[in-house]
């Protein structure tokens, strides 16, 4: 089957609007909550984080630079979370229509984007009344954007297909989204991390970079708001292994979408 065929998009467009009118149906403000839910979260991490246990690192906005960090993992959470569930959620559609069954996690990914997209823009206006000067280097902001989106729906192609077997995976990626937040410079920067004083920190700095999301938040701040702050390929020295966080994201990609073809047949029988 063509996925990207005329009707197939439609479905696509379809699934997203849906699910995104249904997202805050019978709240009062709506999809506000879009906006106020990361900012809330926001506020109590700053508190907390920032003004009580101290993890600015004295870097020019460093409040924005945390905020972008909080929406872009907001993303990368609601992604795979929503992903993860799409099939099981849509288990009588998928009993009822011969389609493409990664519509279903690609309308997930897609819907969660769309709130990426409103957070960014409120982030920058955030930036610019914070004195963040912005220039074409935002534009960076499109290619990192694309590297998130494939490891986002890579991620959820692979949960989406292990979740309709064994659901304890929910819970197990909810510890694992838990405790990669703290392993990740969301809160804090590399640049702060890099400040300790310990002889193990080159090393752990090297391999928290390893990871996709360190890579994609720090050249989001190196870029975007502070061209001080460090990247992740500047710790390798030219090794090859500063590239490791850029091809992962394709290769994500690949296993989940192996995995899920493999799976998929079997997906209206088990539901």
């Amino acid at each position: 089957m063509n996925l990207f065929s005329k009707e197939h998009r439609i479905l696509l467009r379809e699934m997203v609007k849906t699910d995104f009118k249904l997202r805050y149906q019978g709240s009062v403000i709506g999809h506000l909550w879009s906006i106020l839910k990361p900012m809330m979260l926001f506020s109590i991490m700053y508190v907390v984080f920032i003004r009580f246990l101290r993890l600015d690192d004295g870097t020019p906005h460093n409040a924005i630079g945390v905020l972008f960090g909080m929406v872009t993992w907001n993303f990368f959470a609601e992604a795979t979370n929503m992903g993860m569930m799409s099939i099981v959620s849509r288990g009588d559609l998928l009993r009822k229509l011969n389609f493409p069954k990664e519509i279903i996690v690609l309308s997930a990914v897609v819907g969660a984007a769309i709130n990426y997209s409103i957070n960014l823009l409120v982030v920058l206006v955030f930036a610019l009344l914070n004195g963040v000067t912005l220039s074409w280097s935002v534009l960076v902001l499109v290619p990192l954007f694309l590297e998130l989106f494939v490891l986002a729906i890579g991620l959820a192609l692979m949960l989406s297909s292990l979740f309709v077997k064994y659901r304890d995976i929910g819970p197990v990626w909810e510890v694992i989204m838990q405790a990669g937040m703290y392993a990740t410079p969301v809160i804090y920067s590399l640049n702060f991390f890099l400040q300790r004083e310990n002889p193990w920190t080159p090393l752990m700095a090297k391999v928290m970079m390893l990871n996709p999301m360190a890579q994609i938040i720090q050249d989001i701040r190196h870029f975007i708001v502070y061209s001080g702050s460090f990247r992740g390929w500047q710790l390798y020295d030219g090794s090859w292994l500063g590239l490791v966080s850029y091809l992962l994201p394709v290769l994500v990609l690949v296993v989940g979408s192996a995995i899920f073809k493999k799976e998929a047949k079997r997906f209206a029988e088990i539901l």
